[in-house]
Order: structure tokens, then sequence, then C-alpha cells
């Protein structure tokens, strides 16, 4: 035997050989999902009819992540790893799957597709195919974490994983061409943020096999001393494995994961027996393979190996031509199944020799099913944490200040098991939740200077300027079997629609699956919200990230809208509590009135609308108009127009209905939380005018109530794409969302107003008009608006 030159223990010919064996068998099963219908051991000719009609799936990075797959196998079982990888190459599903039915972790999830020839030829005939399976990484697929369907998220999923997971090993292949976008690039980062006492360690994979879909890579055209630069400059120990010759790559792969792992060890030891002196520099691996490698090198006379032509199905006529279907067959026998499979088709003892056994295996980890992890939350009882509300609209507080409060609580409950973290673009202060600070710093693992402020090297509140890290980050934690939550400005939360939606569709896929536990859910909190940007101007005002979210699956997304500071702290602790749910919370960071008692609060939420008796004016069953609210900012204009009809028409019957849960809307039917027509019809009523203010775009509110009987009746305010730097009640004003345009709508709407009413109109115009004139001398809102109060 000898050894490397780092001492560890060089390959011998028979381990060689064994990789080699379960690495063939793996590209074997890969293609054979993307080409074969039946007749998956080749027992006789191929013919046709052996083949899919249509034929899906990429084979271009699979050699490559087989190859991976193979070798952390290895290093799993040698060095007693708990280990967990996340494929960024996605659309590489057919090697993922491929690697899960070898070690038998997929056969024991779906036992029909059993680990022999019946079982393979299911595996082959599922996979892009209706009934089937998904051609990409996906829930379904055992070991997994990440939805392969969208590129770019894959690293900070992987960090996210190792966070508070001390024993972890989190590999995560990283494609070149994933490594082109935004997301990815800016993840390079994340090592900065790793603790080497506390987290677990990530090792990233650099995948280079040239090309895209129909381009070149950049980093894999890039010339060696530049990646290398780049590599370095972002905090990595970049390794380096290069070839086509697969007994050459083996062995550099194998020296190169053990010197990555040894470097791994050495950091984690001298980091958790005090000894660190400066950041780590963590070991990450550079491997260079050629595309579509084993594969068809020509095809119809043209370069595939090695080409963007390998990139999806590189014989592509193979039921069509002859020729194709020869080239299928010879490609298919150059792995020599008949070595790697016995006459039952179960993998021989070769290919199996490299496998670990039971939750060692990447399949059957229990970090990729998170939800079997999972603990409850210490949430402490809201009482400690309410504000005292003697009266309505008597006293004001900042809702995220008194969240900020709970949420320093949940930090310091959990600091032993270290289960929960929040995540924000450099914003935690600005939102008003620097309590948090009294129990976790702000974790960093750079210099730290004097002027600095809440930095710790073993913080759990995570800031970073890229919402796409923060979402990346929270989701691979939530996924692993944590808690977590993201604090946002609301209109830069639009950065991970997309990723949000790849959650969602991840969760609601899950719920189908018996086998995956539910996991905590994703919680936002959306504030510095549209109605108080007035400083920052239009480019900070936009409120559509509800309407995104509730595009979505109505068994994942719910979206609340508290109107003070103890409804907030209350749905905050039904998002906390709630599995495999996205929770949007949106709520202001500034002073605003106190409307429930902690009790009145809880009830409220329980409902999600309720009927606010104390501010209005009804006398009997029904009354003359309703006047509905969502939001702090409409809540308090509505209660304002409220105020003054019951000055200016005393004989007007108004109702105040406040909706803190945007899906009680929805009917009941489509909604888990949805009314049933007589609960909607009970508060808004089937034919009296109703004057909605809404914190965002007005149609949502149509859409959403558009089948009840008195949609017809319904006429929404909210935000219309009219902002700019102004005071802040200009931009309810600019919207129509005011006090005084809510009473004029009122009179244009109860019938009989608008002769009668007319004088109290016309005030409520010339208050606009004062406003109007009164901003552009004072730059003040007017004093009646700013000292307006409730309670007088």
């Amino acid at each position: 035997m000898t050894t490397t030159d780092h001492g560890a223990p060089a390959l011998t010919d028979d381990e060689v050989s064994q990789l080699d064996a379960h690495w063939r068998a793996a590209n074997f099963l890969a293609a054979g999902q993307i080409y074969l219908m039946s007749n998956p051991l080749l027992r006789e000719p191929l013919r046709p009819e052996h083949i899919k009609p249509r034929l899906l799936g990429h084979w271009g990075t699979s050699p490559g992540l087989n190859l991976i797959y193979t070798h952390l196998n290895r290093v799993i079982r040698e060095r007693d790893l708990d280990a967990l990888c996340v494929w960024g190459p996605g659309h590489g599903g057919p090697a993922v799957l491929a690697n899960a039915w070898l070690e038998g972790s997929y056969s024991e999830i779906y036992p029909d597709v059993s680990r022999d020839e019946p079982g393979m030829a299911r595996l082959f005939r599922q996979f892009s195919f209706p009934g089937g399976v998904p051609s990409h990484v996906a829930p379904e697929v055992p070991g997994s974490i990440h939805e392969g369907g969208e590129l770019g998220y894959s690293l900070a999923h992987a960090y996210g994983a190792a966070f508070d997971h001390p024993s972890l090993l989190v590999a995560c292949v990283v494609g070149d061409g994933e490594a082109e976008t935004g997301p990815l690039a800016a993840s390079w980062h994340s090592g900065r943020f790793l603790d080497p006492v506390h987290d677990g360690a990530v090792l990233p994979i650099l995948h280079l096999n040239g090309y895209k879909i129909a381009n070149p890579t950049v980093l894999a055209r890039m010339p060696h001393d530049e990646l290398d630069a780049l590599l370095r400059g972002y905090g990595h120990t970049p390794l380096y494995v290069e070839g086509d010759d697969p007994v050459q790559v083996h062995r550099e792969l194998a020296r190169a994961l053990d010197r990555a792992l040894d470097l791994v060890t050495d950091h984690q030891r001298t980091a958790r027996t005090g000894d660190a002196a400066a950041p780590v520099r963590w070991p990450m691996i550079v491997l260079r393979t050629p595309k579509g490698w084993t594969g068809p090198t020509e095809v119809d006379g043209l370069p595939v190996e090695n080409t963007w032509r390998a990139h999806q199905v590189p014989l592509p006529e193979v039921r069509e031509n002859p020729d194709h279907l020869a080239a299928l067959e010879h490609w298919l026998r150059s792995y020599r199944p008949e070595e790697l499979f016995d006459d039952e088709g179960r993998p021989g003892a070769e290919v199996l020799a490299c496998v670990p056994e039971g939750a060692k295996r990447l399949g059957s980890t229990p970090y990729a099913n998170g939800g079997l992890r999972l603990r409850a939350l210490p949430l402490p009882p809201l009482d400690a944490f309410a504000v005292p509300v003697d009266k309505p609209g008597a006293t004001q507080h900042a809702p995220t200040e008194v969240l900020g409060t709970l949420l320093a609580r949940i930090m310091a409950d959990t600091a032993k098991e270290r289960t929960f973290r929040l995540v924000g673009p450099d914003e935690t202060a600005s939102n008003r939740l620097q309590g948090v600070y009294r129990s976790s710093g702000k974790a960093w693992q750079e210099r730290i200077l004097p002027v600095d402020e809440h930095l710790d090297p073993q913080g759990r509140v995570m800031e970073v300027l890229s919402e796409h890290m923060c979402q990346g980050w929270l989701e691979g934690y939530l996924l692993t079997g944590r808690h977590g939550l993201f604090s946002c400005y609301e209109a830069f939360v639009h950065i991970v629609d997309s990723m949000v939606n790849q959650h969602i569709k991840w969760l609601k896929t899950a719920q189908d699956l018996p086998w995956r536990a539910p996991v905590a859910s994703l919680n936002y909190l959306l504030t510095s919200h549209v109605w108080r940007q007035d400083h920052n101007g239009f480019s900070h005002q936009d409120p559509g990230f509800v309407d995104h979210v509730l595009n979505k699956s109505p068994r994942i997304v719910r979206v609340y809208l508290p109107p003070d500071a103890n409804t907030l702290i209350c749905v905050a602790d039904r998002a906390l509590r709630s599995r495999d749910h996205v929770n949007v919370l949106v709520a202001g960071k500034n002073p605003g009135f106190d409307w429930l008692t902690l009790d009145g609060a809880r009830a409220h939420c329980a409902r999600g609308a309720g009927v606010w008796e104390w501010a209005g004016s009804e006398r009997g069953s029904e009354p003359d108009v309703v006047l509905a609210c969502a939001g702090d900012v409409p809540t308090q204009e509505v209660l304002a127009a409220a105020k003054l009809l019951r000055r200016h028409l005393p004989e007007v019957a108004v109702r105040v209905v406040n909706v803190v849960d945007m899906t009680t809307l929805l009917p009941v039917d489509e909604h888990p939380h949805g009314m049933a027509d007589a609960e909607y019809d009970g508060l808004f009523t089937r034919d009296k005018p109703v004057i909605f203010g809404y914190h965002g775009y007005p149609w949502l509110i149509h859409r959403l109530a558009y089948r009840r009987a008195g949609h017809a009746n319904l006429h929404v305010r909210g935000y219309k794409e009219s902002g700019t730097t102004t005071t802040p009640f200009d931009m309810v004003v600019r919207n129509d969302l005011d006090r005084y345009r809510l009473v004029m709508d009122v009179i244009d709407r109860v019938p009989g107003l608008a002769v009668r009413a007319a004088p109290t109109r016309r005030r409520m115009a010339d208050a606009r008009t004062r406003h109007h004139d009164w901003i552009r001398e004072h730059g003040t809102d007017l004093p009646e608006v700013v000292d307006w109060k409730w309670a007088d």
C-alpha cells in the first residue's frame, strides 16, 4: 500500500476497480432511464419498441454526478461520516436516482421499484414519463433537500443545512452553468459566516464540464490562474482534479477528497479546542471532466462527448434511425452490465463495496428529511410581551419592536440547542428588531473592528446584503429540521420571488409523500412597507409580494396583515408553530396605535376577520355601509373615516370590519382558512356598499371575493402605483386611500346620501386640497392628521 503526499493511504487497484464498477453501474442506470422503457439489462438486442416514445432528460452532467456520488460513498463509509449532498445541476436527476437505487434507499421507500431486474425496469420507465418522476432532483428523490428545476440556489442551501449541525458534512455540487447565476455567485461568500465551532462543514465541488445547453461556460474557459485567484479570493483552498482517463481520475479525486476532509477535520479541531487565530479557508474541489463522459463521442458525423451536444439527449432519433439505435446499444453495452448485475438484476458485490450502510447512505440520511429531526420551538406565553391596551387607540407602539422582544426570548431559549435563526439583508435594526441582539449577535467570521457592533463569530442573526443568500440559507436550515424567520423590506422581497416559488412547489409535493415528515414553515416578516417608505420614495414602494404568494397552492400559503402590535405577536406565534407553510406577515415598524388587547387579538386572529363593534355606529341588524380594512395604515385611515362619519353624518350606520388573515376572504372550499358564504355575508352583508381600505394592490381583494354575493357592491382603495418621496399622509392621499376620500366614497355609494351629504363631501374635498397646499409649504402633514387620535 502506498500513501499520498499528505499521508492518507492511496487507493489500491482493487479499490479503483470497485469504484469504477459502481460508477459504470450508475452511468448505465442513468442512460437507461433516459432511453429505455423495457429490456433494462439488454437480455435481447435493442428494438425500437424498447425505447421511450419521448426522450427527455439530461445526460451531459450525469457521469460527473455519478463519479462524485461514488466517491462520496467511499469517504462516508471509511470515515463514518454524517453527510448530505446538495446536487446543484438539478437536471442530473437520472444520476441521483440511479445512485439511490443502487444503494437501496430508493427501493426501501418505493418497494415496487425493487433492487432487481423488474425494479430496474420500473426505474427506467417512470423517469420523465406520465405518472412517473421528474427529470430533475425533486422531493420524490431520497436524500434531496434541493429542488433542481431552477439553478442558482444549491450553495446557499448547503450552508443553511450546515449551520448549527456541527457533525454534518454537506457536499455541494455546483455546475459551471449554475455558477453563472447571481444567487450562486453571491453564495461563495457564505463561508465567511460559517462557524467552525458550532456549524458543520460545506465542501463545494465545482464541476467544470465546459458547457451549458448550447454554449460554453465562463468558469470552464477562464484561465487557470484567474479561476484560482477568484476562488481563493472567495476564501477557499481549491483542490484540482482533471482528466478523461477513468483510472487516473478515480485516483486523483480520491486523493483530493481525502485531502479536503483532512483539512476540514483540522480546521474544526483547531477551532473547537480554542486555538483558532484567523478565519478558516475552507477547502473546495474543482473537478474538470468531459461533458457526457463515456457517452457517444460522435453522432451523425458531429462531435458529441465533451461538447454542448451532450447536454441533454445525445442520440435523439433512436426509434426512427437504425444507426442511432445501434449506437445506443453499443453505448449501453460498453458499461458491461453483465459484470455489474447478477442474473436477477441485483447490483453485484463489487458494485456495492463502497456503499455505506443504513442512515449513512446519502439517500437515507435523516438530515435530508428534516421533519424527522424537528423539535417544537420553546415558544413563551405571549402575556409577557403584549402591550397593555386599556381602550382602543389610546397608546402607540412600534409593532416590530414588540415582536423583537419575543424573538429575543426565542433566541435565548434556543441558545443551547441552536435551532432558530433570524435572517435578513442588513436590516435587523432598521426593521426595529434590534432586541434580538440581547440574545445573539450577528454571525461574522472576518475581522471585527472597534467601531463594529453586535458582530459575533457564534451569532445566529444572519445579515448579508443578498436576499437570495438569506432565502437560501433559511430554506436549507428549515429543510434540515430547524426554525427561522426572514425579515425584509417589503419592496425588495420580490428579489426572491422565484425562490419562494420553488420552495412552495417543494412543500406541496412533499406533502403528498407520506415518508417526508413536515418541516417548520418558511416565515416572512415584511416591514418598512409601502405606506411608510415616504422617505425613500417610489423605488421602495411595492406591496405586490402578497399577490405573488397568494397565486400559489392554498395548502401552503398564508398571508397576515396584523393592524397593531398585539395582533402581530399573535400571528407570529401562529406562524412559528406551523408546519409546511409559507407565512407572510406584513407589519409596520413605526409607532402605531394599539387597537386590541392580547385576548382580543387572539380571538381576532383566530377568526381571521371580524367586526370591530367599538369602531362602528350600527343601530340594528344591518348597517348602511361597511368600512373594511386590512393592514395597519388602511386600518387607521378607515377608523379615521368612521370617526369623521360619526361627527358629520351621525345618522349613517357604519360597520367596521378588519381583516387580519387575507385568505379568509376566499371561499371555504378554496382555502382551509376561507369563509363560508353565510359567514362572509354576515360580515360584509349581501347588498350594502363595502368600502375596503387595503394595504396592497386593490385588484387582489376583488380576485379573492369575486364569487361573493355582494361583490358588485365592493369598492376597494389601495396602492395604485402612485408614489414618491413625500410625507406619510400624502402617500395615502396620492393613492386615494385617505380618510377624506373614504368618506367621499361612502357618500357616493350609500343610496340617498349624494344630495343631503353634499356639504360634507365638499368639506372632505377641501381637506384634501388644504393638505396638498400645506405639505408644499411646511414639508409636514396637516396638524389635524399628525395629532389625530381615536380616543379623545
